[in-house]
């Protein structure tokens, strides 16, 4: 990864974070860390953040060669996404992902732990397709999608592998709504504005850990146990 592989700007009251390494945007050690940094620095000057990727692609998910490498590196970056994931779930202000194209398997994941999901249209694939490349959807995405997704879609979407369009990403729980490709980082940085100028500051970081604080500490607290069950299909040596 570059050092501009992940971009933080301040837009007024909204940080942006771009996420955009040129290919897949997959997550990898240095991907979570730098959107870490970047989180951190926004707790300090900004009222709201957006979470972008780079056109055509919000982020792949983990970085296949890590997490084809062992099991016990694939364990070690999954439990980095992981608390990535749960800061931006438990984040103090509100995160608004720009979902720029696909989104597939932790990032489809990432759109669970935000406050509003706005989505790029186009022939773009988002969904949890784990199961369909042999590996296991982990406990803590589990539970975070159980409250974002439908409950027609959850057994789909999870345990079947099933891979979204757009627009039916929204009606599935992926996303909340969805607007042409060229429209979508405005409309991204209007609603983190919105919120930001119209929500309290305090009364949203207390809300926050009223609604989501107890689930963030017991999938901390069960962290390391379900990692540890994660396994793959490593290649034959």
């Amino acid at each position: 990864m570059t050092e501009t592989a992940v971009t933080y700007e301040l837009q007024d009251r909204v940080a942006v974070v771009t996420i955009d390494d040129g290919k897949a945007n997959a997550i990898s050690h240095d991907i979570a860390a730098a959107v870490h940094d970047a989180l951190g620095r926004a707790r300090e000057e900004a009222g709201a953040v957006v979470l972008a990727g780079r056109p055509g692609r919000f982020s792949a998910g983990f970085d296949l060669t890590t997490m084809t490498s062992s099991n016990e590196a694939a364990r070690h970056l999954l439990t980095a996404g992981a608390e990535l994931g749960l800061e931006i779930f438990e984040f103090p202000k509100p995160v608004v992902i720009a979902c720029t194209g696909h989104a597939l398997a932790m990032g489809a994941i990432l759109l669970f732990c935000s406050d509003i999901r706005i989505g790029a249209e186009g022939s773009f694939k988002i969904g949890l397709n784990e199961v369909a490349i042999g590996m296991p959807v982990p406990r803590f995405a589990v539970e975070l999608g159980r409250d974002r997704l439908t409950r027609a879609a959850f057994t789909r979407a999870i345990n079947h592998a099933t891979v979204y369009a757009p627009e039916s990403a929204v009606a599935a729980g992926f996303l909340d709504r969805v607007v042409p490709a060229d429209e979508l980082l405005p409309a991204a940085v209007a609603e983190a504005a919105e919120l930001a100028g119209r929500l309290h500051p305090e009364g949203f970081a207390t809300t926050r850990i009223n609604c989501r604080g107890d689930l963030a500490a017991k999938l901390r607290h069960d962290l390391a146990a379900d990692v540890a069950t994660f396994t793959v299909d490593l290649p034959a040596t």
